[in-house]
């Protein structure tokens, strides 16, 4: 019994060293890194996840660490997987405990060319995960004014982080704050998950949507808060099969489909799920955003099981394309009433605006009435 116990513990602790040589961490410190939130540390992560890369083709699960208690300065850099080796059981982690700030004044900004993109780009992951406690600030606030000056040089500012042509990314426990344009976006991607993220600025900070898609497929998004003075989650051209669900959403302008068939372009999204959203002082809902041209046509839209108060009389909008009408459209069990508390006033509750829907049908009850749908049993 004393052998069988003593051959029990050494496999244990030949098992706990096994496990632990699975994994290697490469500390942004031991690269250079100071953290101290004046000294710049770019090259430091570069260095950093080049050997994390090039760990993972030694069948390890790397760890790219950011350590917390610490704020780290970075110039605008690219983290390219395209050399990395992840696997199944093998997989490349970017923890990020600490806090990441950029230059606060948007002329102390270093990037190459007439416009900067992005602060953070992630390119050619092909399985990676992005999480931790600690926080991604891109100190925006003095790129805001370009949307007021005669200019109008919205698009010139950069997004905090793009996560572009990667397949089988997590990112997940991370906070995001006052980005100079867009929070994250992601593009060309495939099969990402995004879950548990804290995204904030401004209510009145211009063009700074939360989460972007565009051009991407099997994107879920889960579990997140996000608050700032754009839309919270916006889905481009291109996406298909989009998931979004526990999301708290305002300020802002809630969540978008579009704007789609600029120039006349043909642009298509499919197949986007929304469910269990509360919209919290926004200034829509979920809206459906396209131009009114011929090369946009939508079609089974269906609105389920919605409730709560609106700040604006018209509070089911739907108005279609001339040349191209809404076709299936759906709702049932809609609740949309007036936040007006004055009981004179009671009756001059929400009404709807609806034009050019074709075959649209309404369930149950559906406030305020929308006139353009058959009553279905």
């Amino acid at each position: 019994m004393k052998l069988f116990v003593l051959i029990l513990i050494t496999s244990l602790r030949f098992l706990q060293i096994n496990s632990s040589a699975s994994s290697q961490t490469f500390n942004v410190l031991d690269y250079g890194a100071v953290g101290d939130g004046n000294t710049e540390d770019t090259q430091a992560f570069l260095d950093a996840w080049k050997a994390a890369c090039k760990s993972s083709n030694s069948k390890t699960s790397p760890i790219m660490l950011v350590p917390g208690g610490k704020s780290f300065l970075l110039q605008p850099f690219t983290l390219d997987g395209h050399d990395c080796k992840s696997t199944k059981t093998n997989i490349i982690s970017i923890v990020i405990d600490g806090e990441l700030i950029a230059p606060k004044d948007r002329w102390a900004w270093k990037y190459e060319g007439k416009e900067c993109r992005q602060w953070i780009l992630l390119k050619h992951m092909k399985g990676l995960v992005v999480k931790g406690s600690g926080s991604i600030n891109a100190q925006g606030n003095s790129w805001w004014d370009l949307c007021t000056n005669e200019e109008k040089v919205c698009t010139r500012r950069p997004t905090s982080l793009i996560l572009e042509d990667s397949d089988k990314v997590h990112i997940k426990n991370l906070a995001f704050k006052d980005s100079p344009q867009m929070h994250m976006a992601i593009e060309s991607s495939k099969y990402v998950y995004i879950k548990n993220l804290y995204i904030e600025a401004p209510g009145d900070s211009p063009n700074t949507d939360g989460i972007h898609i565009q051009r991407s497929k099997k994107v879920s998004i889960s579990r997140s808060s996000i608050r700032t003075g754009d839309d919270c989650i916006s889905i481009g051209d291109g996406s298909y099969r989009i998931n979004i669900s526990k999301i708290a959403c305002g300020p802002g302008h809630g969540i978008s489909i579009g704007s789609l068939g600029k120039h006349g372009d043909h642009e298509t999204v499919e197949f986007v799920h929304v469910k269990d959203v509360t919209f919290t002082d926004t200034t829509n809902g979920f809206r459906i955003k396209t131009w009114q041209t011929s090369a946009v046509k939508i079609s089974n839209v269906s609105y389920n099981r919605i409730s709560g108060t609106s700040r604006s009389k018209i509070a089911v909008n739907l108005v279609c394309s001339e040349t191209k009408p809404c076709r299936n459209i759906l709702m049932k069990d809609i609740k949309l009433e007036s936040i007006i508390q004055d009981e004179e006033e009671k009756e001059d509750i929400t009404s709807s605006l609806c034009e050019n829907v074709v075959d649209g049908h309404k369930i149950g009850s559906v406030i305020p009435n929308v006139p353009c749908l058959k009553k279905m049993n």
